[in-house]
């Protein structure tokens, strides 16, 4: 329970900084995770990107100082962290509809998001299939994209890379280097530092690697291995939400922060057949 613990303190430093500056790292820090998995659990926890929580919170919160005292437009928009009032204008509108100015008439309908709160609750009962599984270290060789820190953006460049690797000669030359588990072609996601954060598509493989593709080194670690129902790429997606609301909190364990694994079985070609597994690395948790 302690990841979601620091999840709410993560939490409780972004609303005593709405008029502040709000620091990722400093935020993940906090969470005990580099920006990157912050950003990607929270998504996935809250349902909504990072950004758009804080856009949220503080654009309901200047909602109500223009509702209830004399502050001028651009005093808000300097107080909640934007430089011009146009920017601002521009948040403002998104979250609520109209413009600034229209908070002061009486009668406006507004949006207010309350500040986050997590805690575990019953949910239905369906059940999240797994095994764990320990792995030496691996390497896999393949193509890659750059990812970007938001997560939100990420959830579109890697279907958009997968589009375009599926079409290509090299999809089939990655598949025949396979010859290590997990069996089949492998969408990875790396992080090495902030510049430095990766999507693969590769195999396991222990032959010699192309000079035209990619190696990279996974880690020895204890695996919880999902099975993806429905609709790909959402059923993941589904996973990994799952994973982090559900089956995370209850387990003893604690997310590893190593590269997160799609396994997509032999003959499948691409993402979008076949009866893919989701690898997550874990650490036991601190007593």
């Amino acid at each position: 329970m302690e990841w979601l613990k620091n999840l709410s303190r993560a939490i409780d430093y972004i609303e005593d900084n709405l008029t502040g500056k709000i620091s990722y790292a400093d935020a993940a820090g906090i969470a005990c995770c580099s920006p990157f998995y912050f950003q990607r659990m929270f998504s996935y926890v809250a349902g909504i990107s990072l950004s758009e929580y804080i856009r949220r919170r503080r654009m309901t919160a200047a909602a109500f100082d223009l509702q209830t005292s004399d502050i001028k437009v651009m005093d808000a928009a300097l107080r909640y962290g934007y430089e011009s009032p146009t920017s601002f204008n521009r948040a403002f509108r998104r979250v609520h509809g109209v413009a600034p100015t229209a908070a002061r008439t009486g009668g406006t309908p507004l949006n207010a998001y309350p500040p986050l709160r997590f805690s575990l609750t019953v949910t239905g009962g369906e059940s999240l299939r797994y095994r764990i599984e320990e792995k030496e270290a691996f390497r896999i060789a393949g193509v890659r994209t750059s990812l970007e820190e938001e997560a939100e953006r990420n959830f579109r460049i890697a279907p958009r890379f997968w589009e375009e690797t599926g079409t290509a000669p090299v999809l089939s030359r990655i598949s025949g280097l396979n010859n290590r588990l997990p069996e089949g072609v492998l969408g990875v996601t790396a992080y090495r530092n902030p510049g430095e954060i990766y999507y693969y598509i590769a195999a396991a493989t222990d032959s010699r690697v192309p000079k035209d593709l990619l190696e990279y080194q996974i880690p020895a670690a204890s695996w919880v291995i999902f099975e993806c129902g429905g609709r790909l790429p959402e059923s993941v997606q589904t996973v990994f939400r799952r994973f982090y609301r559900e089956w995370l909190p209850f387990s003893g364990y604690e997310y590893a922060g190593l590269p997160d694994i799609e396994v997509y079985p032999p003959g499948s070609g691409s993402p979008g057949n076949g009866k893919p597994e989701v690898w997550i690395a874990l650490k036991k948790h601190k007593s």
